[in-house]
C-alpha cells in the first residue's frame, strides 16, 4: 500500500504529496521496519499515530497470493489497470496470470523488488509524479487502504482522474466502519517500536468516500463486500476526468 515516490501503500504504502511532505513519505515507507516486513513476508507492523494508536498492518495478505475478495476487485477492471501503492505486488501477480495489462507503483523499494521477483511489472514512483500512460488507464486501484495516500483524499482521486481514459474506474477499498473520516501524521512502525518519518494520512468509510468523490467529480458505479473488506467501484466524468 503505498504511492509516493520512495517510488510507489497500507502494502498500506503511501504516494507523494508534494515537496516536504512527499519527501517524509518516501523516507516512511523506506524505512528498514516496513522493508524488512515485505522481505519476510510477515510482520507485526502498524500505522502509529502520535496519541499511540495503533493501526496492524495486514503484511501477511498483502505478501500472499490473492484472496477471494481480491479476485472479485480484479474482476471488474476495465482495460489497462494501474496499481497505485502495489506493495509486495499479489494483485499484479493475479492480473499477470489472467494476461491483463497491468502496472504497479510504489514509493518502497522493497515492495517493487518482491513485485518484480514475483513477475509482476513496477515502477518505484509516487502517483502525483510523472507516469506512463497518462490519460490511458483502464482502471486504478486503491486497495488496502491505499486511498489514505497524502492524506488529501480529493487530490489523489482528482490525480487519478487524469491518468484514466474518459469513463475511466478506480475500484478503492474503504474501512469497514462506516462512520470513519480521518487525517492524522503517522509513523510505520514494528513491534519493537522501531519508526520512520511522520507523513499524512487518510481512513475513509464508504459514506465518506462518497462525499469527497462527488465533490471531486467522481460517480458511484457500484458498492459492494466480502471477506470482511468493503470496496466501492467509481467512475470519472470527462475526458480527463474532473477539474
Amino acid at each position: 500500500m503505498s504511492g509516493t515516490r520512495a517510488a510507489a501503500t497500507p502494502r498500506v504504502g503511501p504516494q507523494r504529496a508534494s515537496g516536504a511532505r512527499a519527501d517524509e513519505t518516501v523516507r516512511a515507507w523506506s524505512a528498514d521496519p516496513y522493508a524488512d516486513a515485505l522481505r519476510t513476508g510477515r510482520g507485526p507492523l502498524f500505522l502509529r499515530r502520535a496519541d499511540g494508536w495503533l493501526l496492524p498492518l495486514d503484511v501477511e495478505r498483502w505478501c500472499a497470493e490473492a484472496d477471494a475478495a481480491d479476485l472479485e476487485v480484479l474482476r471488474r477492471c476495465e482495460g489497462a489497470v494501474l496499481d497505485v501503492g502495489c506493495g509486495p505486488g499479489r494483485l499484479l501477480t493475479a492480473l499477470a496470470a489472467q494476461g491483463r495489462r497491468a502496472l504497479g507503483i510504489d514509493v518502497s523499494e522493497a515492495a517493487v523488488a518482491r513485485t518484480v521477483h514475483r513477475g509482476g511489472q513496477a515502477l518505484r514512483r509516487s502517483v502525483f509524479d510523472p507516469l506512463p500512460g497518462t490519460g490511458r488507464w483502464g482502471t486504478a486501484l486503491l486497495l488496502d487502504g491505499n486511498i489514505g495516500i497524502g492524506g488529501d483524499p480529493r487530490a489523489l482521486l482528482e490525480r487519478l482522474a487524469r491518468l484514466l481514459v474518459r469513463g475511466g474506474l478506480a475500484l478503492v477499498e474503504t474501512v469497514a466502519c462506516p462512520d470513519v473520516d480521518e487525517r492524522a501524521l503517522v509513523q510505520v512502525t514494528d513491534a519493537r517500536g522501531a519508526a520512520g518519518a511522520p507523513f499524512p494520512w487518510a481512513r475513509l468509510g464508504t459514506p465518506a468516500l462518497l462525499r469527497h468523490a462527488q465533490e471531486a467529480g467522481w460517480r458511484a458505479a457500484a458498492q459492494w463486500s466480502s471477506g470482511g473488506r468493503c470496496f466501492v467501484a467509481l467512475r470519472t466524468s470527462g475526458p480527463s476526468g474532473p477539474r
